[in-house]
């Protein structure tokens, strides 16, 4: 019995030069090992590794670069066996972490965010987790999720195009659009590429900054090879910047530049309409016509001109090529209820329709304009005709949510229903989508008056003010420039 403390103290030795062994032996295994990674060497490094393990299977330093080594390889599904058997060993193993997310990254497969997400926990605001993270939610188109990532990511993406531009559609997709422009200025900044202006001046113009479109695509048009897709969106920037001279002469070197581009001639039709100056886009559209004699868009486009300068005849034939060349655009057969109803007969324009809508009767365009036809005409409460404008106008809201006039016209028919709480809804939402639809604004307060929630029209009516100033502002601007031949404003 004398003997079992002796006994105990040396196996104690013992397995204390075993265990100092073991480690030695481990750390000149890991230091082969990585020399050997080093060296891209990673098949030694792998047989290395393989057998260190067999000596020391604890140590989760060996199996993470075991793993490293296969990955190398290729073997990436022996590389993750790998990582998961240092996890298992040590759940906490940065370095296993890292590798494991690394793989699953590359992979694109969202398994790699908890990981990522455990590494967070460990080192709390990695820029690293976070942006692949970000790119990984993205790649799997979920956005909410991704650009909360993105913005955590710091300085890191400025060295990263594609992420950049991840964020950035991100950002885009969620109408963030703001927040979009400095991502993509930063991606000017990387690469001082034509297609990144582009894209970053097509956002400025969707926030309503138009100056700044100009000086992000002033580095483009300055040059004499601009091509015309630059020159286009620079003629937009031009309009709306309030310079249309410089517009017109941009959407001139477009169509030299491209002939065929049936945009050009549509965007410069559209220009002349805003200017009162329909004739100089008729003749624009003629040419594009003779380049493109089958377009559909470019005969509406001239019969939508036509109808500014009263030529009803002409009007009415391209309408009725347009729908002759393309019977699925709608717009093209609801113009050709307008043209009736721009014409005051409103008797030609519900026929029409209604002939339009036998063959296709989900059309929402067409649904809305026999409901705002049969308004025009009087359709009294109680009666068929109003019944059947109400019906109409709230099938086209349901088929195309977006369509703010449909809205509009619904409201009316239920201010005039006495569904005046109903009324002011539509008219909300119908501001959601252009906020400076006047006549939506002031059935908006005549539905809260009629309902006695009057709070809000004050305010609503100081904007209505505003409105009114603004559209006398901006029809000023558009009578200020009229195109002659020659394209040049007076």
């Amino acid at each position: 019995m004398r003997q079992i403390p002796c006994l105990q103290k040396c196996f104690s030795l013992v397995a204390a030069c075993v265990l100092f062994v073991s480690l030695v032996s481990a750390q000149d295994a890991i230091s082969t090992i990585t020399t050997a990674l080093h060296a891209h060497d990673y098949r030694q490094a792998a047989e290395l590794a393989r057998a260190a393990i067999q000596q020391s299977p604890s140590d989760p330093q060996l199996w993470t670069l075991q793993g490293v080594a296969l990955a190398g390889l290729g073997n990436k599904q022996e590389a993750l066996a790998s990582f998961h058997g240092a996890l298992k060993l040590a759940p906490n193993h940065l370095p296993a972490l890292q590798q494991e997310a690394q793989l699953y990254y590359e992979a694109g497969d969202l398994a790699g965010v908890p990981v990522l997400d455990h590494i967070l926990r460990l080192k709390p605001g990695d820029p690293m987790s976070h942006a692949m993270i970000a790119v990984l939610e993205y790649k799997h188109g979920n956005c909410p999720a991704a650009v909360p990532h993105f913005a955590k990511s710091g300085d890191l993406l400025d060295s990263q195009l594609e992420g950049l531009h991840a964020y950035a559609t991100c950002l885009v997709r969620l109408k963030k659009l703001d927040e979009a422009e400095p991502v993509l200025k930063r991606a000017v900044r990387l690469q001082d590429d034509p297609r990144e202006r582009e894209v970053l001046a097509s956002i400025q113009l969707m926030t309503h900054k138009p100056q700044s479109a100009v000086a992000t695509l002033e580095p483009l048009i300055s040059s004499s090879n601009a091509d015309a897709e630059t020159l286009e969106l620079a003629a937009k920037a031009y309009e709306d910047a309030g310079d249309t001279e410089k517009a017109v002469s941009a959407l001139r070197q477009a169509i030299l530049n491209d002939p065929q581009n049936v945009n050009l001639y549509l965007d410069f039709a559209n220009v002349s309409a805003a200017h009162e100056s329909a004739q100089v886009g008729i003749n624009v559209v003629n040419d594009g016509i003779a380049q493109q004699p089958n377009a559909a868009q470019l005969y509406f486009a001239r019969g939508v001109l036509y109808v500014q300068i009263a030529d009803y005849a002409k009007a009415e034939a391209d309408l009725e090529k347009s729908y002759e060349l393309d019977p699925s655009q709608s717009l093209t057969a609801a113009a050709q209820g307008l043209l009736a109803v721009q014409q005051n007969d409103l008797d030609r324009a519900l026929l029409d329709v209604r002939q339009k809508l036998k063959l296709k009767p989900n059309d929402p365009l067409l649904l809305y304009l026999q409901a705002d036809v049969l308004t025009q005409k009087g359709a009294e409460p109680g009666t068929a005709d109003f019944e059947l404008a109400l019906q109409s106008a709230k099938k086209a809201v349901s088929l195309r949510p977006g369509l703010a006039a449909a809205r509009t016209v619904l409201a009316k028919l239920y201010l005039q229903s006495g569904q005046n709480q109903q009324a002011a809804d539509q008219c909300r939402k119908a501001l959601e989508i252009d906020p400076k639809d006047q006549t939506s604004l002031y059935r908006l307060i005549q539905a809260l008056r009629k309902t006695g929630k009057t709070a809000d029209v004050p305010e609503l009516l100081k904007q209505l003010a505003v409105l009114r100033q603004e559209s006398a502002k901006e029809q000023k601007q558009r009578y200020r420039y009229k195109l002659v031949e020659g394209d040049t404003p007076q």
